[in-house]
């Protein structure tokens, strides 16, 4: 008898190939068949008319503090995703000595939008070097996680109050003793190591991330540290991908690890067809090297979520509104129902000197209702100013009359990168590329803005399903992508495949009722912190390790997850 039998459903397995009728056999939280399994299970899950995949590998999240107080690491886990891994772009909370603690907290409350005082209250600090981090996180959980080794907490630890700054250099000294860390981290568990040469991380505080303008000889000496360990993977984003000394910087990181990198990619509005160039040269260096350079890209629009319950919106920095802007919500949204309050937050403009504030409170051709369920590729006769004029009211009036709906929690949508066109054509020719993979999803992060990490139910529904027009991909490689593809960028090769001895981490899915939900604003965070959350419909089963720790989105109290140290060898045993 099997521990678990999944019948009569449309296998997926994750390898690119037509699906097909078939049962799933599971043993000891490995597949042990996959085709016509005659024996009976202790557990049967009927597949009809289901779809049967492996389960989804996230590779660039930001749990690495919600990891200490959340089993369950929603959302992702509501998405069909069985692995995530954090630590990605050069945040996280190890090393760390004692007084380090809260300029890494403002880092990562800064470059990815955690509320500080959810992270002072939620983490409990019982560690100091990355393998102590590594044995402190090693829980139970509903699925799987990996993590990555930040430059930004590794640069602290080894240089005090000057890593800090990204402007000074570490001494012969620092760098041998950051090199011996990497190899230490990669040894102890550590996937590898991130790190972010983006002007637009910076702390809470709004000084620049430390490793910003990090010298080429500070990360050859970190790739040197991979090379030691003869393991581990590299996650690279950077705002001079366009400039030859970065290409060269990249060979440079490259050759000395001899080992995989990522790089983030997305379009700009500024250069638009940018990310094209980036990608053939980093195909470039990796041909010359010998080594995969894979670009991290999403499967639709960055999109910031604007209401009066997050981040941003139109009127705030409106004068009217500012006194408004800390009230509790309840009492907020009945000031703004009043029409003398309506009116003068109307009448007024933006007050900023932030070229992004002023966007999304002026270019209302670009800002969307978002609808329920939400439409990721609206065009323009969805837009707020489309709605304007078709209505004869300004667009003002349509977004704030817009946000007030559902007791003031309704939501407007502003695809700010990958929507330089008003469409996802250019995220199409991104995903169809060989050498890219669906990330970005970004898990855990930019609570009161950001919902992304719905990206593996969004590449399923749009690309497979709903994109009008043409342009979709066939199911089984979508599947393939964000499984096996996923999983091979970070050498997690036991998973991603429904095979013969790789692990049974598994979704069945009724596709034609598959669709990410309506965002939501929960205040379920440590301190009662907000976050945004997104559900989703369809997935009838996400099974990890052999057990159902989901089933119609609803948590069975499994916690088979755990720590995956490492990479993961390919299994023996396949068919």
């Amino acid at each position: 008898m099997h521990d678990l039998v999944i019948r009569g459903g449309l296998v997926v397995d994750g390898t690119g190939t037509a699906p097909r009728a078939a049962d799933v056999a599971v043993d000891a939280g490995r597949v042990s068949a996959v085709g016509e399994v005659p024996e009976p299970g202790r557990r049967e899950i009927d597949a009809s008319g289901k779809l049967v995949t492996p389960g989804f590998v996230d590779i660039h999240t930001h749990y690495d503090g919600q990891v200490t107080w959340d089993p369950l690491l929603t959302p992702s886990s509501l998405h069909g995703v069985t692995t995530v891994v954090m630590g990605n772009c050069g945040v996280g909370f190890a090393p760390v000595k004692p007084e380090q603690r809260d300029w890494l907290i403002s880092l990562m409350e800064g470059v990815e939008d955690i509320p500080g005082s959810v992270l002072a209250e939620g983490m409990t600090w019982n560690w100091e070097s990355f393998p102590d981090y590594l044995d402190a996180i090693d829980t139970p959980h509903a699925i799987d996680f990996a993590a990555q080794l930040p430059h930004g907490a590794l640069r602290t630890y080894v240089m005090g109050r000057r890593g800090g700054d990204h402007s000074a250099r570490p001494t012969e000294a620092e760098m041998d003793r950051m090199r011996d860390l990497v190899a230490e981290a990669v040894e102890a568990g550590a996937l590898g190591w991130s790190t972010s040469r983006s002007a637009v991380h910076k702390s809470s505080t709004g000084e620049p991330t430390p490793s910003l303008t990090a010298s080429r000889e500070e990360l050859t000496g970190m790739a040197l540290g991979l090379a030691k360990a003869g393991a581990g993977v590299i996650d690279f984003i950077s705002d001079f991908m366009d400039e030859p000394e970065e290409m060269e910087f990249v060979s440079a990181v490259v050759e000395a690890a001899q080992r995989p990198v990522s790089v983030s990619i997305v379009q700009s509005d500024r250069v638009p067809d940018k990310w094209r160039s980036l990608l053939d040269g980093l195909a470039d260096i990796a041909a010359r090297q010998g080594v995969p350079i894979i670009g991290q890209v999403a499967p639709r629009a960055v999109g910031v979520m604007l209401g009066w319950e997050l981040s941003w919106h139109p009127f705030m920095t409106c004068p009217s509104y500012r006194p408004l802007a800390d009230l509790p919500r309840d009492e907020r949204v009945e000031q703004l129902r009043r029409p003398e309050i309506r009116a003068a937050i109307l009448a007024e403009g933006p007050e900023t000197d932030s070229e992004f504030v002023t966007r999304l409170s002026t270019r209302f051709d670009q800002v969307y209702l978002l609808g329920d369920p939400p439409n990721y590729e609206p065009g323009p006769e969805d837009s707020v100013a489309a709605l304007a004029q078709r209505t004869g009211v300004r667009p003002a009036e349509v977004a704030y009359d817009a946000m007030m709906a559902q007791d003031g929690r309704g939501l407007l949508y502003f695809p700010m990168l990958n929507y330089a066109a008003g469409n996802l054509d250019a995220v199409r020719e991104m995903l169809a590329r060989t050498d890219t993979v669906p990330a970005l999803g970004d898990g855990g992060a930019h609570c009161g803005a950001i919902c992304d990490a719905s990206f593996p139910t969004t590449l399923l529904t749009h690309w497979g399903r709903d994109r009008q027009g043409g342009g979709r991909f066939p199911v089984e490689w979508l599947v393939k992508r964000h499984t096996v593809d996923t999983a091979a960028v970070v050498g997690l090769l036991d998973r991603g495949r429904l095979d013969v001895g790789y692990r049974a981490d598994i979704n069945v899915i009724d596709f034609e009722r598959l669709q990410a939900d309506r965002p939501e604003v929960l205040y379920d965070l440590p301190t009662g912190g907000r976050r945004l959350m997104q559900t989703a419909t369809g997935y009838v089963a996400t099974i990890v390790a052999g057990e159902v720790v989901f089933e119609d989105g609803r948590h069975t109290g499994a916690l088979p997850g755990r720590l995956v140290r490492g990479a993961q060898p390919t299994p023996t045993a396949t068919t």
